[in-house]
């Protein structure tokens, strides 16, 4: 059983639906991601694709997939073990479901959009992984039982194929779905802060671990970069909603460059945050603090230059801008004194 399950013939062509190229199922994942580029990248020149074919048949394979894995969990759930021609015929459609699967994933062509595509690779990995997890507790168990490892194993198996219908179904929601995220982690770490500078104890200027006066009003002055940075990332996740557009290369780019700059401000808010607990550092405050302002002010022109930056949403590009310039301003005077 587990030599077959590291078995990897390859097996009849099949014609991807979703677009005109042939893609053969049953080869290797090696073999696959060798046909579409050195990094796995998809073919970029089969011509026309349908969004919606290829999340038909993505979601007809995780469906093969998770039958497969609850198949197999059945049939090692308790003795008698299956024979060695089960086995064989058990490992064959197994494989064969996995490489399927594998395959789906690469007739994405990136130019869907970089964010689509990283959100159904990561969902496909864990789904992988779900699956080497649950051959690993089936060959520990021996077939003899029905063990807790098991269990846990085909149930990880199962949620890992409910997220594939969680998904973004294009690239905008994507792009979206991380704006907001990271607008939730911003918005934790400042009420983080903000609850610890409320049940801070009294100033004590002897007391190295706790925040003298200077340090408290240090602390106040840069929440308001971090809230700016957590408005910006508000903005423009509506903006996104509202104008955002995948009528051209163009747009898709646009798209996934603002989901790029916009993945750094959380980490920067986060690195800001933590250099502000005691025992304070004000010469790696002062770096945060600039480096943070500089990826918010990226952020804010790649917005006014995209195509989701409508004469509507200027001013408040334009607000936030001159709000990070204030805000720095007020937390130069702190650390300066």
């Amino acid at each position: 059983f587990r030599a077959t399950r590291r078995s990897t013939e390859p097996s009849h062509e099949r014609r991807s639906p979703a677009c005109g190229g042939v893609a053969t199922a049953e080869e290797p994942p090696e073999l696959v991601a060798e046909q579409q580029g050195s990094k796995g990248e998809p073919n970029e020149s089969c011509g026309s694709f349908s969004l919606s074919t290829f999340w038909d048949t993505l979601s007809e394979a995780v469906k093969a997939t998770s039958q497969e894995a609850t198949k197999l969990s059945l049939m090692f759930s308790k003795p008698p073990v299956p024979t060695g021609k089960e086995c064989m015929e058990l490992c064959e459609s197994m494989q064969k479901s996995i490489l399927s699967l594998s395959t789906v994933f690469f007739w994405l062509p990136q130019s869907q959009g970089v964010r689509l595509r990283l959100r159904i690779r990561d969902a496909t990995v864990d789904l992988l992984e779900g699956l080497d997890q649950l051959l690993e507790a089936v060959l520990s168990s021996h077939g003899l039982s029905l063990s807790q490892e098991q269990l846990l194993s085909t149930g990880g198996v199962w949620a890992a194929c409910d997220q594939f219908s969680q998904l973004p179904r294009e690239n905008r929601s994507a792009v979206q779905n991380e704006l907001t995220m990271q607008q939730r982690l911003v918005k934790d770490a400042l009420e983080e802060l903000q609850q610890a500078l409320a049940e801070a104890p009294p100033v004590d200027e002897e007391d190295e671990e706790h925040w003298s006066q200077s340090e408290r009003e240090l602390v106040c002055e840069t929440q308001g970069l971090i809230k700016a940075s957590a408005a910006a990332l508000r903005k423009l996740s509506s903006s996104v909603r509202s104008n955002g557009r995948l009528e051209t290369q163009k747009e898709i780019q646009e798209l996934d460059g603002l989901a790029d700059a916009a993945k750094h401000i959380s980490p920067g808010v986060d690195d800001l945050a933590l250099s502000l607990y005691p025992p304070v550092e004000r010469q790696l405050v002062q770096e945060n603090v600039f480096r943070l302002a500089a990826m918010l002010r990226k952020l804010l022109e790649l917005t006014r230059s995209s195509h989701v930056c409508e004469e509507s949403d200027v001013a408040w590009v334009d607000f936030l801008d001159g709000a990070v310039e204030h805000n720095l301003e007020k937390i130069r005077a702190v650390l300066q004194t």
